[in-house]
């Protein structure tokens, strides 16, 4: 099985984690996506990478200090575009909207929180409630570099499939152990440094495979004469649509 997830939605041809870059999935035929989300200091469970808002918005400072009103106030596509100009930090009630509206299916990634135990425990059960939303038929795997959110959240949602996010460098001896402790379903490894005798070991432990973030058609290709499951990519409009046809 063969699955592209547009990496943060289109994020080649539109800000990425905006709507924008999510609907952009639609023209392209792409049926998975994947976004990160966090938490504002309200409660507010929203779309974006970082813990702060430099980098892709027309502000700066912390994330977790705003409300979901100062979200009117913060263009998050101006900086990639002048076409995308005002476009705004998604909610996830917006996202859980979209994808029931285009028939879209999502990676979401839970960002391993620096504020607060509290804050954590709100953006999950935040996040339970919200996929209660989904319409019939729609996918979602939830994923995480923190184990012990992705551990809590299996606790809440039995019926989630949830993934480990691994970097090359913490993938250690250990990594099927934690992926036992979560409850994980799926492992999601970084492309650098992956070997296929690593995919293979994964596969023989019954593990779904799905590598981030890989932005070359050779690459992708060998990753799937590999086995592996998914690829996590910023450009699926250059992917040929025959790796589409099956789902996770």
């Amino acid at each position: 099985m063969r699955t592209i997830f547009a990496h943060r939605g289109v994020s080649s041809l539109a800000p990425e984690n905006t709507l924008s870059a999510i609907k952009l999935c639609t023209d392209y035929q792409v049926r998975w996506f994947e976004c990160d989300i966090d938490i504002l200091h309200d409660g507010t469970i929203v779309l974006f990478h970082d813990s702060t808002l430099d980098r892709c918005t027309n502000r700066s400072g912390s994330l977790f200090a705003l409300n979901r009103q100062d979200l009117d106030q913060i263009d998050a596509g101006n900086w990639f575009g002048d076409e995308y100009r005002d476009e705004r930090i998604p909610t996830l009630e917006q996202l859980i909207a979209m994808m029931n509206q285009y028939q879209l299916n999502a990676n979401i990634e839970i960002k391993s929180g620096d504020v607060s135990a509290e804050a954590s425990h709100r953006l999950l059960a935040g996040l339970d409630r919200a996929l209660n939303q989904l319409d019939d038929g729609r996918e979602y795997i939830i994923s995480s570099f923190n184990p012990m959110l992705l551990a809590e959240f299996k606790r809440l949602r039995p019926q989630a499939r949830v993934a480990c996010l691994f970097e090359t460098h913490t993938l250690n001896d250990d990594w099927h152990m934690i992926m036992e402790w979560t409850g994980a379903e799926c492992i999601h490894p970084q492309n650098e440094g992956l070997t296929q005798q690593q995919v293979q070991l994964f596969k023989s432990k019954g593990y779904q495979v799905n590598v981030w973030t890989v932005n070359t058609k050779d690459r992708a290709n060998q990753l799937f004469n590999w086995g592996v499951d998914g690829i996590f990519t910023d450009f699926p409009q250059h992917l040929p649509k025959y790796s589409q046809l099956n789902d996770v």
